[in-house]
C-alpha cells in the first residue's frame, strides 16, 4: 500500500470532495491548494491564533450528507504545521477507519479515533456558524430554527419577542445573505434589535461576507456610538467584528477612526479588531498606531499576547517585526522593551 502524507491525500484517495474552514478566527473558508501546501510545510497555517491551526474538514461523498473532523494542530515558531503531527493523526485515522473514509463508523472505531491529542470541540457559537456555512456550500436544509428567525427578523413577531429565536436560525440566515430577502431582513433587523437578539446577530455576521449596505449600516451604528457622550465600548467592539467581513474600503476608514483617539481603544475593541479585523492592520502607519492604542491600555500582558498573536499572521509578519525596533513613542518604545524582556525571561 502507498504511503499516505497529507489529508488532502487520504480524502482524494477515498473519492469525496472536501472543504477546509479555518475555526480559529473567523469561520472561513481554505482553498484546497493553500491547504494542501500548509499540511506539506510548504507554508505557514494563514490564520494561526495564540500559536495554534483550528480547523474544520468536512467531506462528503455522492449523497452530500459531510462527515467533519474538527482538528486543532500546534505551530511552530515560523507558522508551520509539524509534519509529525500531521502523520500521527494520519495514522490514527487509517487505524480506525482503514484508507478510505467515506462510510460511517462504529461506536468502537468513533472512540477510538476521538482519543488522540489533535480533535477538539469549537466553542458553540462558531460550531452553529460553521454547521450553516457548510450546509449552504452544498444546498442542505436550513435548521428548523430558520423560518422563526427569518419572521423575527422581518419584525413580523414584535421585536421584543426574541426569546424563542434560535442561535441556530440566525447563523443560518447569515449564511444565506443572498436568498430569500435575508440580506434585507438583516439590514432593517439592524436598527430595531434589542440587546440580547442583536449580539446574536452581530457575532453571526463575524464570520460572514458582508454585503455592502449592510457594511455601510454597521459602520454607521459604530460612529453614531462613537459620537454618544457615553460609548458603549463593548457595542463599538461587536460591530466592529461584523464589519470585519466587509469590503476593505469601509472597514479601514471605521479602523482608522477607532484608533484615531484613545478613548474608543478599550482592550475589548482593540482585541476585536486583532481576533477578526487583522486584515485591516495592513501598513505600518496602522500597525503602528493599533500597537500604541494597546499600549496606552497599560496592559502588558495583553501587549505581549496580541503582539506575539499577529506577528504569527504571515500577512501581517513583516509589518509588525520592524516595529519592534523603531522609537515611534514612548509608549510603544516601553511597551515593546518590555515585550522583548518577557520572551528571554
Amino acid at each position: 500500500m502507498e504511503t499516505i502524507h497529507t489529508l488532502s491525500e487520504l480524502l482524494t484517495g477515498s473519492d469525496c470532495q472536501y472543504q477546509v474552514y479555518d475555526l480559529g478566527r473567523r469561520v472561513k473558508i481554505i482553498d484546497s491548494k493553500t491547504f494542501s501546501s500548509v499540511e506539506k510545510g510548504l507554508q505557514p497555517y494563514p490564520y494561526a491564533i495564540q500559536r495554534k491551526a483550528q480547523l474544520a474538514i468536512a467531506y462528503w461523498n455522492q449523497h452530500r450528507q459531510p462527515w467533519i473532523w474538527f482538528l486543532k494542530f500546534e505551530l511552530d515558531e515560523r507558522g508551520l504545521i509539524k509534519q509529525s503531527d500531521i502523520g500521527n493523526f494520519i495514522k490514527l485515522v487509517v487505524e480506525a477507519m482503514g484508507t478510505r473514509v467515506t462510510h460511517d463508523i462504529t461506536p468502537e472505531q468513533q472512540e477510538k479515533l476521538s482519543a488522540n491529542p489533535y480533535t477538539y470541540k469549537p466553542a458553540e457559537d462558531k460550531l452553529a456558524v460553521f454547521h450553516s456555512q457548510i450546509r449552504a456550500h452544498l444546498s442542505l436544509p436550513c435548521s428548523q430554527y430558520y423560518e422563526h428567525a427569518q419572521h423575527y427578523l422581518s419584525g413580523q413577531l414584535g421585536w421584543g419577542k426574541w426569546q424563542a429565536v434560535g442561535l441556530q436560525g440566525i447563523t443560518d440566515i447569515c449564511a444565506r445573505l443572498g436568498q430569500e430577502q435575508n440580506g434585507v431582513k438583516v439590514l432593517r433587523a439592524l436598527g430595531n434589535l434589542p440587546s440580547e437578539p442583536l449580539y446574536a446577530l452581530l457575532g453571526a455576521l463575524e464570520h460572514t461576507l458582508i454585503p455592502n449596505k449592510i457594511a455601510q449600516k454597521l459602520s454607521t451604528l459604530i460612529l453614531n456610538e462613537m459620537a454618544s457622550n457615553e460609548p458603549d465600548l463593548f457595542l463599538i467592539s461587536a460591530l466592529t467584528r461584523a464589519l470585519s467581513g466587509a469590503d476593505s474600503e469601509i472597514g479601514e476608514p471605521i479602523l482608522d477612526s477607532i484608533l484615531s483617539s484613545a478613548r474608543f481603544s478599550h482592550q475589548e475593541v482593540l482585541i476585536a479588531i486583532a481576533g477578526r479585523c487583522w486584515h485591516w492592520v495592513n501598513n505600518s502607519q496602522r500597525a503602528e498606531a493599533f500597537l500604541l492604542r494597546l499600549a496606552q491600555t497599560n496592559n502588558q500582558i495583553l501587549f505581549n499576547q496580541l503582539f506575539a498573536d499577529l506577528v504569527m499572521l504571515p500577512e501581517l509578519r513583516l509589518i509588525m517585526l520592524p516595529l519592534l525596533h523603531s522609537n515611534p513613542s514612548e509608549e510603544l518604545t516601553q511597551a515593546m522593551l518590555n515585550l522583548q524582556k518577557a520572551a528571554k525571561a
